[in-house]
């Protein structure tokens, strides 16, 4: 075969792969590849996170998906938390958004490794602050992963995990737990519960902080997230809260389209309490200055939640925007 025929077939058959995998390419929401990976962690009370007791807690092995998404190199990454129910299907439309950025996404499981599924109608299944100990554990991951930036990595959750992101970022309990040596890049809890006041709790990580919430949530009532960003501006740090109308709890549920808002019976909420730091990490009911349970009489039942996919837009719209300035994209 002439050498100029087999050089001028080489180029054909050049042209033709190179269409077919541009005509079979990946759409940009789809991960190039996903990884599982297994998160050594405690279980504590949240009396012993909050004193630092290590040695009392209970070794487990929770759970992480990574997904890489198109691109090449060292990627930012959103680590995302779930809340009280566990990881849900509003947790893939989140991944879907990012992966489509070109940012790869690492989602925590908490509760099967713990041999939960759902904590809502018992909250005491498990202290609150574990699921921050799963978050810097999964720092540890990532810190080293060679596909990873690991200056561009965000945390963000949702109601119990919004409340682990917006709590994670204290700077005592970073150096109380976070031993992978970096920070989260910024925190964006959604809907976070912000009815308990810790010691030192404005001394927070130089790194901004996105809270998105609704007006009607009666699961974590906005007034009290409100409040403690007052706080948090007061001391000087980078916060902002962006506050939905006509959005319950779990409105970005919205981006998969529901529209309805429905009793989560028999779930617990702190609306009407006020817990607070006590001596030795005891967390206090702060009405009656004794130790807070899930048997206070300020504990109360069925509130609502639901989606709304107007509002669920406009916070992915907005996430999306901060992410792309964040970590500069594009």
């Amino acid at each position: 075969m002439p050498t100029a025929f087999r050089a001028a077939m080489a180029v054909i058959a050049l042209c033709v792969s190179t269409v077919l995998a541009s005509a079979q390419s990946l759409p940009k929401e789809v991960a190039t590849r996903a990884e599982i990976y297994p998160i050594p962690s405690l279980t504590l009370s949240d009396q012993q996170f909050l004193s630092g007791d290590a040695a009392a807690g209970k070794a487990v092995t929770v759970a992480g998906e990574f997904r890489v998404a198109q691109g090449t190199g060292k990627l930012p990454v959103v680590v995302l938390m779930h809340g009280s129910s566990g990881v849900g299907a509003t947790t893939e439309a989140w991944v879907h958004a990012f992966n489509a950025m070109g940012i790869s996404t690492f989602v925590i499981d908490g509760f099967t490794g713990r041999g939960l599924t759902v904590v809502g109608p018992n909250q005491a299944l498990l202290g609150r602050l574990n699921l921050i100990m799963d978050t810097y554990r999964s720092l540890e991951i990532l810190a080293k992963h060679p596909r990873v930036d690991p200056d561009r990595i965000v945390l963000m959750g949702f109601s119990r995990g919004g409340q682990a992101t917006l709590y994670a970022s204290l700077e005592r309990f970073n150096k109380l737990w976070n031993k992978s040596g970096i920070q989260f890049a910024a925190y964006i809890p959604f809907y976070p519960d912000c009815s308990t006041t810790y010691v030192g709790d404005t001394d927070v990580a130089a790194r901004p902080i996105r809270i998105f919430h609704g007006t009607p949530d009666d699961y974590n009532p906005v007034r009290s997230c409100k409040a403690f960003v007052e706080r948090l501006k007061a001391a000087g740090r980078d916060v902002a809260l962006t506050e939905y109308p006509d959005s319950a709890h779990g409105f970005d549920s919205g981006l998969l389209g529901v529209s309805t808002v429905a009793v989560s019976a028999n779930a617990q909420t702190v609306r009407n309490c006020k817990i607070k730091e006590g001596d030795a990490g005891v967390l206090m009911n702060g009405d009656t200055n004794a130790p807070f349970t899930y048997k206070d009489s300020c504990v109360e039942l069925n509130p609502h939640v639901g989606g709304n996919p107007t509002t669920a837009a406009e916070s992915r719209k907005a996430v999306e925007e901060f992410l792309q300035a964040l970590f500069k994209l594009g």
